[in-house]
């Protein structure tokens, strides 16, 4: 099984997401929030900050921590076709100066400030509905019920 420990940010604003749109090695492409891997001997805090900047170009900081979520993805279903366990650390940020560019040498070719109520029509990763779950409901525990996975969610 593979392991992933990473970190996204939920930026809500005026009704919008920002949300990131990627391209894979295939060429697919589908939106997710900005984030991800936690690199060895970094917070996840500070993860967060550095992977809003590097995919999207903007300043970020953090307002608080919404959850943890952790979810196995079965080998049909995952990209290297082997089990695969995401741990995701969720956390609301706030956008605070930069412009909004691709990633420079990377999969993020546009981020997007996107209606919430449009998220539902979009190719997206589950990450994306967790987040938005976790912003929502502000859990106490930080735990979401699983998301269910299908349409045009993907893993």
């Amino acid at each position: 099984m593979s392991f992933r420990l990473a970190a996204y940010a939920v930026c809500i604003e005026d009704g919008h997401v920002l949300l990131a749109h990627c391209v894979s090695p295939t060429g697919d492409t589908s939106w997710t929030l900005p984030g991800g891997r936690v690199e060895q001997s970094e917070d996840p805090f500070d993860a967060v900050v550095r992977e809003v900047a590097e995919e999207t170009g903007s300043e970020a900081v953090v307002e608080r921590l919404l959850g943890v979520d952790s979810r196995v993805i079965p080998a049909a279903e995952a990209r290297l076709g082997i089990e695969h366990q995401n741990v995701g650390i969720f956390y609301q940020v706030r956008i605070t100066g930069g412009v909004l560019r691709p990633e420079p040498n990377g999969v993020t070719i546009e981020s997007v400030w996107t209606p919430i109520p449009d998220v539902a029509a979009l190719c997206r990763s589950s990450l994306v509905d967790v987040g938005l779950a976790l912003a929502r409901t502000l859990p106490a525990t930080g735990h979401v019920a699983a998301v269910a996975v299908g349409g045009l969610i993907q893993h």
